[in-house]
This record gives structure tokens, sequence and C-alpha cells, in this order.
């Protein structure tokens, strides 16, 4: 016969715990990604001449140009850097979200740590 609050074949922890624990870890991420798509994330290109501001959401929110880089015979030059800094700044905001999330979940992988 299973004990009280356990499994048949005697499954290790309490899974009421375990129940817990993954509702408090839920409730971190969403404030993590709540937090997370208020914050600004700025990159340049071109040394400096292309700056770029993204939300936390990846929406470009701002384009400045130095207007040393605005050069009507060489729009492949100016094309590139806003590209650049577009890519950096997503990257930054990947890089940020990757290390928050992984700051609540312990670094675990996969589906909430599972191998599968």
């Amino acid at each position: 016969m299973a004990k009280r609050g356990g499994f048949p074949g005697g499954m290790p922890g309490n899974m009421n715990n375990l129940m817990k624990q993954a509702q408090r870890m839920q409730k971190q991420m969403e404030e993590q990604a709540k937090a997370l798509e208020e914050k600004t994330y700025e990159a340049s290109a071109g040394g400096g001449a292309v700056k770029v501001v993204i939300s936390g959401t990846k929406e470009i929110t701002e384009i400045h140009l130095d207007p040393d880089i605005v050069d009507p015979d060489d729009v492949e030059t100016l094309e590139d850097a806003i590209v650049a800094a577009v890519n950096e700044a997503i990257r930054m905001q990947d890089e940020d979200q990757s290390s928050q999330m992984a700051k609540i979940t312990g670094g675990m992988g996969g589906l909430g740590g599972f191998p599968f």
C-alpha cells in the first residue's frame, strides 16, 4: 500500500513541495519576464555613427545616425552599420534574458530541467 503523500513504489520526495517550488519558480519567471520587457538595450556600430535602442520585447525604439555616415554615394555602409547595430542590440537582449532566467531556474536546461 502506498504511503500518504507519496507514490506507489516509493517515489522519493514530496509531490506537494515540488508543486509549490514549481509554482514559485513560475511566478519568479513571470516577474522577471515583465522586468525584462521594461528594459532597453543600446548598441552601436560604425565607430558609434549608428546607435540603435531596442526594448525588452525586441522592438526598435530609436535609431540615431551621425550625419557623417549618411553618404548618398555609399548607402551600403549605412545599411550594414544599421544591421550590425540592430543585431548587436538583439544579442544583448537575448543574453540578458538567458542570464536572468538561468538565475531563476538554477541553470536547468530543457523543460524545467527535465531531459525530455
